[in-house]
């Protein structure tokens, strides 16, 4: 027959050591203060080694959670700090875009017209300078054959296709525009035309009327479509048509179609 696994000595022994324990441990009237000097003084390294066992592991553990918590709060920084980065972009450009806009309403005619600000979102890929998208449509009441400009009473073009939001806006140098135009200084009348974004031609100019290099060239006002008076730009070259019919005038146009960054439309 197999023998248990606790023999009754063992088990006396177990029972007795464990009495003993508990006696010295609680040392009823101090009777047992010598042997619990020699126990504690035997026990004493080897708790010594396990707290400082324990308190090692304690430290572990406590480094390793500090680090997932530094590296928790590193990317809720970087988070924050990229959203910073991205407010003080937009903040910037805001400026900017309000500073373009302060710079090009001060040089405006605001007493005659009632101008309509936008920026310009999209342009001619082509890069023919035919025409510009602008951030404006019919929900800021803005309609086919308004003139756009820009500082100084610049003319740009017209408004030839009105989305919600946005437009399209045919520029003088477009081969299909057509605007009535007149010199400041001789009064000589014309039609400025786009040839392909390469530049305008006033054309079927009377060869009685006086022209000079260097005149400014005017929108005349006349058939209504535009007001009189907007810039167009300077002649460059004057000659005579291919029919020998008219006069010819190249016209340099105040502005770099391409550079444009903000224009204004004439709603009145």
């Amino acid at each position: 027959m197999q023998r248990g696994f606790f023999s009754p000595k063992i088990v006396k022994f177990l029972v007795i050591s464990a009495i003993c324990f508990v006696l010295i441990f609680f040392n009823p009237k101090g009777v047992f203060n010598p042997v619990r000097t020699v126990f504690f003084e035997v026990a004493y390294p080897l708790q010594k080694t396990f707290y400082t066992i324990s308190r090692t592991i304690a430290e572990s553990f406590s480094f390793l959670s500090s680090i997932g918590t530094m590296r928790t709060e590193n990317e809720k920084l970087l988070r924050e700090n990229d959203a910073l980065l991205v407010t003080v972009v937009s903040l910037q450009e805001a400026k900017k875009e309000n500073d373009v806009l302060r710079e090009q309403l001060n040089l405006l005619p605001r007493d005659k017209f009632k101008l309509e600000p936008s920026f310009i979102i999209g342009q001619d890929p082509q890069g023919l300078g035919s025409w510009i998208t602008i951030g404006k449509g019919s929900s800021s009441g803005i309609q086919s054959g308004m003139p756009v400009i820009v500082s100084d009473g610049i003319l740009v073009g017209k408004v030839e296709e009105v989305g919600l939001d946005s437009s399209r806006v045919s520029l003088l140098t477009n081969a299909v525009s057509a605007v009535n135009a007149s010199d400041l200084e001789t009064g000589a009348k014309g039609l400025v035309k786009g040839t392909y974004g390469l530049g305008l031609v006033m054309d079927m100019i009377s060869q009685s009327d006086l022209l000079n290099v260097g005149d400014t060239v005017i929108t005349s006002g006349l058939g209504g479509e535009l007001p009189r008076g907007l810039l167009i730009g300077k002649i460059q070259e004057i000659k005579v048509s291919p029919d020998k019919l008219f006069q010819q005038a190249i016209v340099m146009p105040r502005i770099r179609y391409q550079k444009l960054d903000i224009v204004f439309v004439i709603k009145n």
